[in-house]
């Protein structure tokens, strides 16, 4: 159990999530607790919760990403789930996508002061030049960023086929689920799966909309696929 400058204490679940690299876990809520809200990151009710809410929450996304996979956190924001993932996977390969320059100088800040070996890219998932920069990643992840069908047609592109979108969500996970799978089928995904994630560690589980890429890339697709390959 580890305790930051402030006095905050880290659970006892942050350390069996983090092990030896709880340190940076404290440093990164560190970060948030002391500029989060001034810059936009967090509300103000949410300094508090910074270790279940929004952290651990987002560490135990982990469960459901394959040893080396190349990850793209889409609308990143704070760096949730991207920076906790990274911090509890270092084996994983993460770009933190984001559109807002504010945001994105938030994330290179964190990077730096870290030593994490993350990309930081500003940009929008919908954007031919960030499909083209990025797509064919294993895995997808975006939490708090838009309803399950919009997430779809946005991020499923950006996924390899055989791949998944994860999608962070709370409560309205199976009544978004009914209402958007046929938009997620159209954006070439499979049936929408809610997945539970750190059930015997958290108070309050992580549930995600776990959606595989169904739909084989193009010639076309894979050909540009193969040309930025070579360059």
């Amino acid at each position: 159990m580890g305790v930051d400058e402030a006095g905050m204490v880290a659970p006892p679940a942050a350390g069996q999530i983090f092990g030896e690299r709880l340190p940076l876990a404290e440093a990164y809520v560190r970060m948030l607790e002391r500029s989060g809200v001034e810059r936009g990151l967090i509300g103000p009710r949410e300094v508090d919760r910074l270790w279940d809410r929004h952290v651990l929450n987002s560490a135990v996304v982990g469960d459901r990403v394959a040893s080396g996979a190349r990850v793209i956190d889409v609308g990143s924001g704070a760096g949730l789930p991207g920076v906790p993932l990274a911090i509890s996977r270092p084996d994983l390969s993460i770009v933190l996508l984001e559109p807002m320059a504010r945001r994105v100088d938030w994330l290179n800040e964190v990077v730096e002061t870290l030593g994490l070996e993350i990309t930081v890219v500003r940009g929008r998932a919908e954007e031919r030049v960030i499909r083209d920069q990025l797509g064919h990643a294993d895995v997808v992840t975006a939490r708090a960023v838009a309803p399950l069908a919009k997430l779809a047609q946005w991020c499923l592109p950006l996924v390899r086929p055989g791949g998944v979108l994860v999608a962070l969500k709370g409560a309205s996970a199976a009544e978004e689920v009914e209402r958007d799978q046929l938009a997620v089928h159209r954006s070439g995904g499979g049936k929408a799966e809610i997945v539970e994630c750190g059930g015997g560690l958290l108070e309050t589980p992580t549930y995600l909309v776990s959606i595989e890429r169904t739909q084989a890339e193009t010639k076309s697709q894979a050909r540009k696929r193969q040309r930025r390959g070579r360059e």
